[in-house]
């Protein structure tokens, strides 16, 4: 997403085109039902276009291996229930600190970013929690845990991408997808396809209607086991057949 002040229509934004009212970008780190995208190579882009980055990392950190300071954006954001484990309601949000450092006054000691957590009463039970998650988190190790991440969703995707009905939409390259993956079933809405899975085999997954894709949205995490991953196989391969009820 591309935000000007002064214009609401205007072309995408590609290498050698300026941005004559620079504003803001919007990007994903991670396209949350496909790929994984070049968040380095997109920032840099959008700083020959004198734009403020912002990076929607929600599906990012604890998922796969990278740098936030490789990144070079101007704020990231992201949660942490999702790949690292924490308590429901937990994030970070990254931000350099010149750009907003003026909006809210402090103490004269408050030097760091630390100022923008005093945000009054607040549960201190999940914010301490996130450090039991982080323990845990690099106690595998994140290219172990992407490695995990990568043949599991391998495991489910290898077994149906090439049977006629399925239509997988997430790219199975090393280094573009890792535990996410989306695939859709030929004339089959999303929401008929969560709904089998869920009824019969108490299976949760999203449902993903897309102008150019519809599917539904697999997502495995580290404690999944290879039974649990075949039966979604088989569960798959049913509702495919019209074997399910």
């Amino acid at each position: 997403m591309i935000s000007r002040a002064t214009s609401r229509h205007h072309p995408p934004l590609r290498g050698g085109h300026h941005a004559s009212n620079a504003g803001a970008a919007l990007l994903p780190h991670h396209e949350p039902h496909r790929t994984h995208l070049p968040g380095r190579e997109l920032c840099a882009l959008g700083r020959q276009h004198g734009l403020t980055i912002i990076v929607d990392g929600a599906h990012a950190y604890g998922h796969f291996p990278f740098r936030l300071s490789d990144i070079d954006c101007d704020y990231y954001g992201t949660s942490l229930h999702k790949w690292l484990l924490a308590p429901i309601g937990t994030g970070f949000l990254y931000e350099r600190i010149q750009s907003t450092w003026p909006l809210q006054a402090a103490g004269a000691t408050l030097t760091s970013i630390r100022k923008f957590e005093e945000i009054g009463t607040h549960p201190a039970a999940n914010h301490n929690a996130i450090a039991e998650a982080l323990v845990f988190h690099h106690g595998i190790g994140i290219e172990r845990k992407a490695a995990r991440l990568r043949y599991l969703n391998e495991r489910w995707a290898t077994r149906l991408k090439d049977q006629p009905k399925f239509q997988l939409h997430t790219s199975l390259d090393p280094g573009l997808s890792y535990a996410i993956g989306t695939i859709g079933i030929a004339g089959m809405p999303p929401g008929d396809i969560t709904s089998k899975l869920w009824n019969q085999w108490r299976i949760i997954a999203t449902p993903i209607g897309h102008a150019e894709y519809q599917g539904i949205r697999v997502t495995p995490n580290v404690y999944s086991t290879l039974e649990e991953i075949d039966l979604f196989g088989d569960a798959m391969e049913a509702i495919a057949s019209g074997k399910a009820h």
